[in-house]
């Protein structure tokens, strides 16, 4: 009996359907993207001179390989952090700050303009303790600023910014703009990490 012949299979078109699916896959994926911390780095200055920033105006927090906090020299639990910060920051201490609530002791800070926190950590610590320390700390400036804004213009400083993003919002952008930058002035954002 004689063998017959295998009918070819037409695969020119193979090429093509292949090529379709792919970019069907590449433009219907999505791919996830890590955001890292928002930080605003401070501008370059040409300054030659050196700036002296006195002891009492620097608040130290330091986390150890263990996620220990110490705070001024005490330990501390992760939940006070927020008030301490707050303290140091609203102390008023020189008198020159008049909308300051805090005790204006002389043993801590001059006025938020000339209170930094100063941050460091061990490369032992752990990721989600050292995100929640910087988030005590920036939320230690947003009740801040909050507060501030509430006593100056009637709304809390995280609405105004929410407005000023929106690009619906109705209002003069411009104004809010201002009075966001004088909030800002008010209680600079002076967070520093040590290496």
């Amino acid at each position: 009996m004689a063998k017959r012949a295998a009918p070819e299979v037409n695969a020119g078109s193979m090429a093509d359907i292949a090529f379709l699916l792919l970019i069907f896959f590449l433009v219907t994926t999505t791919i996830e993207v890590d955001s890292g911390i928002n930080r605003k780095l401070p501008p370059m200055e040409e300054s030659e001179e050196d700036v002296i920033i006195k002891q009492k105006n620097i608040f130290t927090v330091l986390l150890n390989g263990k996620d220990q906090l110490l705070v001024e020299d005490e330990i501390m639990e992760l939940k006070d952090l927020r008030a301490a910060a707050k303290e140091f920051l609203d102390n008023g201490g020189d008198g020159s700050c008049d909308y300051c609530k805090g005790k204006r002791s002389p043993g801590s800070s001059d006025n938020p303009d000339k209170a930094i926190i100063s941050l460091k950590n061990e490369r032992e610590t752990s990721y989600k303790t050292y995100i929640a320390v910087q988030n005590e700390l920036v939320a230690a400036y947003n009740e801040l600023r909050d507060a501030r804004a509430q006593a100056l213009y009637g709304k809390p400083f995280t609405e105004m910014q929410a407005n000023y993003k929106d690009v619906n919002w109705p209002g003069n952008k411009e104004k809010l703009k201002e009075k966001i930058d004088q909030i800002k002035i008010d209680y600079p954002q002076k967070l520093s990490e040590v290496q």
